[in-house]
């Protein structure tokens, strides 16, 4: 499966249970196009979760039968939060919440033990520009997108010609804590939603697995008594919402109305201050059956507020690959710092 001889860069995604890897020559191809995946370790500490991802790359090397001489970079990506050169948060985070993870330098730790220049950026960055670069293909260097990617959390980020938006501190990007606007979008006697993070009313406390399991479906429980999820506990409930959504079921679909309306704001925020050319919905909310994937897609365009020039120019789309766009963004970042800002169009084979 190897491509005779070529060099290549190699993109590690770390999770809090497993690590993704993947391959892309100096010329643009994937050489993989399945999920390769092995236990994350990161819950060890970092010693232990630094040489998993070292064998995640022997890993992805021995199932493309590339040598490892051809390595000329790695891109690595984890949850955040954590700074623009892959410092974990001295808090720490929910995937690193042991105490040796606070402050830890990933990227630096990794780039000694490979030997080897690690280019870094957090989950939904590396997610963000994965989906910019296959979307735009040979304009993505002069092209700029927002992606909202509903997990756990509210992920995502900026790309402006081609390159993530880090900002300062390498908190650019952290879109799930934009304050939206609620009128119109709760229910009269709806409480004001509440974030993890502290915030009350920003886009992840309503656009987020958290935020339906904390927020939105006790309120809609109270609206529909006897429904079936009712009996069910709180954690299990949230998540299967969206199988009840699909089926088109009203309490469901009045959760993902609320969700996709809090995306359709945060991106009329974006359309103001970014004025991006595309706007990229991801995460499992979009990863069901065709007819709810793209009724919710529908409705956060509905949701977003354009003026006519930006309508008549700007796209609406879905991530793609989710499993796999994390390792494969921070692989096309790691290409990008490697031929010195210039990155070719990355295709399959």
């Amino acid at each position: 499966m190897g491509s005779a001889g070529v060099p290549v860069v190699v993109g590690l995604d770390n999770g809090g249970s497993s690590n993704n890897a993947t391959v892309l020559t100096v010329d643009g191809r994937f050489l993989v196009d399945e999920l390769v995946e092995i236990p994350s370790e990161v819950h060890a500490g970092p010693e232990a979760a630094i040489e998993a991802l070292a064998r995640a790359l022997d890993g992805v090397l021995a199932h493309t039968g590339v040598p490892r001489e051809l390595v000329r970079a790695v891109g690595l990506d984890t949850p955040g939060p954590a700074s623009a050169v892959g410092v974990i948060s001295s808090r720490g985070s929910t995937n690193f919440s042991e105490p040796a993870w606070r402050g830890f330098d990933v990227r630096g730790a990794l780039e000694r033990r490979l030997d080897l220049p690690v280019t870094y950026h957090n989950d939904g960055n590396a997610a963000a520009l994965y989906a910019h670069h296959v979307h735009f293909g040979a304009d993505a260097m002069v092209r700029s997108s927002v992606s909202a990617i509903v997990g756990t959390g509210l992920g995502g980020g900026v790309v402006e010609n081609g390159r993530v938006v880090s900002g300062a501190a390498g908190m650019a990007g952290e879109l799930g804590h934009v304050h939206i606007p609620l009128t119109g979008l709760l229910a009269p006697d709806q409480p004001v939603p509440a974030c993890a993070c502290g915030f009350g009313g920003d886009v992840e406390s309503v656009a987020s697995l958290t935020a339906i399991e904390r927020n939105l479906l006790p309120y809609w429980l109270g609206r529909y008594p006897d429904h079936p999820l009712a009996a069910e506990p709180p954690a299990r409930a949230a998540r299967l919402v969206r199988g009840y959504g699909e089926r088109g079921d009203e309490l469901a679909r009045a959760i993902f109305t609320q969700q996709a309306a809090a995306i359709g704001r945060l991106f009329t925020i974006a359309a103001n201050f970014t004025d991006p050319h595309a706007y990229f919905v991801g995460g499992g909310v979009v990863e069901a059956a065709p007819e709810f994937r793209d009724w919710f897609l529908a409705t956060v365009r509905e949701h977003t507020t354009l003026r006519e020039e930006q309508a008549e120019v700007a796209t609406f789309a879905l991530v793609p690959d989710r499993d796999m766009a994390g390792a494969r963004g921070v692989a096309i970042a790691a290409l990008e710092a490697l031929r010195g800002g210039t990155t070719p169009r990355p295709v399959m084979t």
